[in-house]
């Protein structure tokens, strides 16, 4: 009876390992839009000289924001950094790229992995920064909508 609760409880952990480990890889998405560092630096807090905003001047009427690429502060998620890029075309989001984001844990890369094309997704169909928070993303999705802000605030019209 021994031998048997034995392995029972090991097979459980095994199963409970399996679960957490499969569900943590099905999180992750199309992995080839980010990278993992800076120009080679691993250091999410790297200083490097960013362009605040490429601007052109077409403004349709009744746009809500410049034409162009506008660049938000560096802001705090707790583990890390987070700058975002937004990018303006006909005077609506058309994509936000990230910058920088947490990357020196893995479980940073994996929380951001997966929340930053949520966070992405609803920014463009928001047209702002305001957007829902990603569950178990707290601090990176606050961090998001901040340089988000700042950057949508240089593309105002």
């Amino acid at each position: 009876m021994k031998k048997l609760t034995i392995a029972v409880f090991i097979i459980g952990i095994f199963i409970l390992y399996s679960f957490t480990y499969n569900q943590a890889i099905a999180l992750l998405p199309n992995q080839t839009r980010y990278s993992i560092g800076m120009a080679g630096n691993d250091s999410p807090s790297s200083t490097g000289t960013t362009p605040a905003s490429t601007t052109t001047s077409t403004n349709t009427n009744g746009a809500q924001y410049k034409d162009g690429s506008f660049t938000g502060d560096v802001e705090d998620a707790h583990w890390g950094n987070i700058q975002v890029k937004a990018i303006i075309q006909n005077g609506k989001i058309t994509d936000v790229q990230f910058l920088q984001f947490p990357n020196e844990r893995n479980r940073s890369v994996i929380i951001n992995n997966y929340a930053d094309p949520i966070l992405t997704n609803e920014a463009i169909q928001a047209q702002n920064a305001n957007v829902d928070i990603v569950s178990g993303a707290t601090d990176s999705s606050e961090a998001f909508m901040q340089s988000l802000t700042t950057a949508l605030s240089q593309a105002k019209a």
